[in-house]
C-alpha cells in the first residue's frame, strides 16, 4: 500500500526515537558525570587555643565543633558527645574560666581562648578537688555524663563566689550565697541518666565547704 504526500512511515518513526534515546542517554550520562566530580575542598582556617595548658595549633574544617575538636583532633575523649543539642550538659567544658557546651560552638570561634577539659582538672594521682568528690560520694554511675558534671560543678562554685547571680538568687544586687539551691538550679543543665543527683550535691557542697 503506498503512503501520500507527507506521511510518515515506520521506518522514520523508529529513527526518530532512536536518535531521541541517543540523546537522553548522552545528557544522563553526563549529568551522572556531574555527581560523581570531585567536590571542591571545604574551606579551612587556622586556628590556636591553649588547651589545658598547653599551647596547641591546628588548621581545621570551619564547620568543626569545639566538641569534635577536642575529641577527634586532639584525643581528648574525656568530653562526651551526647545529644549533639546543647541539651544534656555531656560536653561541658570550661572556656576562659567559663563553662560552655562545646556541641553548640564552632572551633574557629575560640581563636586565643583558654579550654580546660576532665583531662586538665586533674589526673590519677593527683584529682582535683571536685573529682574526689565525686569519688567519695558516688556522684557517678555508668560516668559518661560525670565529666561534664564536674567541669560544670567547679565552673558552678566559680559562678557563685563571681556574685553572678541565678534564677533563683533573691536578691540579684546582693551576692548569691553559697546554698545547695544555688548549685542545684545552676546545674540542672547538666542531665544524669542515671539519677545521681543527691551524690552530685553532696559532692559540690563538700568542695564548697556548705552543708548539702
Amino acid at each position: 500500500m503506498t503512503q501520500g504526500c507527507g506521511a510518515i512511515s515506520r521506518r522514520d518513526v523508529l529513527k526518530t526515537s532512536a536518535a531521541g534515546a541517543a540523546i537522553a542517554s548522552s545528557l544522563g550520562t553526563g549529568n551522572v558525570a556531574m555527581a560523581q566530580a570531585e567536590p571542591s575542598a571545604p574551606p579551612t582556617a587556622a586556628v590556636r587555643m591553649k588547651v589545658n595548658g598547653k599551647q596547641t595549633s591546628l588548621t581545621l574544617d570551619t564547620r568543626t565543633t569545639l566538641l569534635d575538636t577536642l575529641r577527634e583532633h586532639l584525643k581528648l575523649t574525656g568530653t562526651k558527645k551526647g545529644c549533639d543539642h546543647g541539651q544534656c550538659g555531656a560536653c561541658t567544658v570550661i572556656v576562659n574560666g567559663r563553662r560552655i557546651n562545646s556541641c553548640l560552638t564552632l572551633a574557629v570561634m575560640h581563636e586565643g581562648d583558654e579550654v580546660t577539659t576532665i583531662e586538665g582538672l586533674g589526673s590519677v594521682g593527683d584529682l582535683h578537688p571536685m573529682q574526689a568528690a565525686f569519688v567519695e560520694h558516688d556522684g557517678y554511675q555508668c560516668g559518661y555524663c560525670t565529666p561534664g558534671q564536674i567541669c560544670s560543678a567547679v565552673a558552678v562554685l566559680e559562678e557563685i563566689r563571681a556574685g553572678i547571680p541565678s534564677h533563683v538568687t533573691e536578691d540579684i544586687g546582693a551576692a548569691p550565697g553559697m546554698t545547695t539551691l544555688e548549685m542545684r538550679e545552676r546545674m540542672s543543665g547538666n542531665i544524669c541518666r542515671c539519677g545521681a543527683y543527691s551524690n552530685i550535691a553532696e559532692a559540690m557542697a563538700q568542695v564548697a565547704g556548705v552543708k548539702a
